[in-house]
């Protein structure tokens, strides 16, 4: 009677320990829960802020380039200007055409000073991404489309950099250089983003250079309390 008394003492024991244990496991699941919900509620609304934050920059922009009767196209939502490479170059060429320069002296005042002349709106900018593109036409003898590829992608650079140069010549307010110096990129990418228009690529359109914000990120790991070292662990 003793030892089965002692068994029956030792396995509610057992049975005691197991439920506290997976009562303590449900809370800390639950409490994770929680916090990764908040985590990405915050990461949500951050991303939201940045979203909204292009949008007023493109807004502002656009009208400014309104009222100076500037035409360049502006997307409302991302901030990215599309200028046609008629408005800028000559067939074919990389050089800027005295058209071109003509329009960048009267464009990128108005653009700087739309991302620039507001602290709270340039202290969250982080680069301005000056990018060319092509057209998928063929260059004459040439036939690998590899090759094609890098021979836009040569060209689509070149174009990219012309205008990045020529920014520094135009009349725009020199106290933002400081700034620009750090924050402004230059990227080629062929014919690798062509405007499609009702299933077909519209040439004249995939031909030109676009310049794009990009505003400081928020990253979900800052948002879970997660180092750089912890995750190459």
């Amino acid at each position: 009677m003793i030892r089965r008394y002692n068994l029956q003492k030792n396995d509610t024991q057992e049975n005691v320990f197991w439920i506290t244990m997976s009562d303590l496991l449900l809370g800390l699941a639950v409490i994770f829960i929680v916090l990764f919900v908040l985590a990405m509620t915050g990461f949500a609304q951050a991303k939201l802020k940045e979203q909204a934050l292009k949008s007023d920059i493109a807004k502002s922009l656009a009208q400014d380039l309104q009222q100076n009767n500037i035409n360049a196209q502006v997307d409302l939502t991302t901030g990215v200007v599309k200028l046609s490479d008629l408005q800028l170059f000559e067939v074919g060429s990389w050089e800027l055409s005295p058209k071109g320069k003509e329009f960048l002296n009267k464009f990128i005042p108005v653009y700087l000073k739309a991302v620039f002349s507001n602290d709270k709106i340039s202290s969250k900018v982080e680069n301005i991404i000056i990018q060319g593109h092509t057209d998928s036409q063929l260059f004459g003898g040439v036939s690998s489309k590899e090759i094609q590829f890098s021979k836009n992608m040569e060209l689509s650079a070149k174009r990219a950099n012309e205008v990045a140069k020529y920014i520094f010549y135009t009349p725009y307010n020199k106290a933002y250089s400081k700034k620009l110096f750090k924050m402004l990129v230059v990227e080629g990418k062929s014919f690798s983003d062509p405007v499609i228009i009702n299933g077909k690529e519209d040439f004249d359109k995939s031909r030109r250079v676009e310049l794009k914000l990009v505003v400081k990120s928020s990253n979900l790991q800052d948002f879970m309390g997660i180092s750089q070292n912890e995750l190459g662990k």
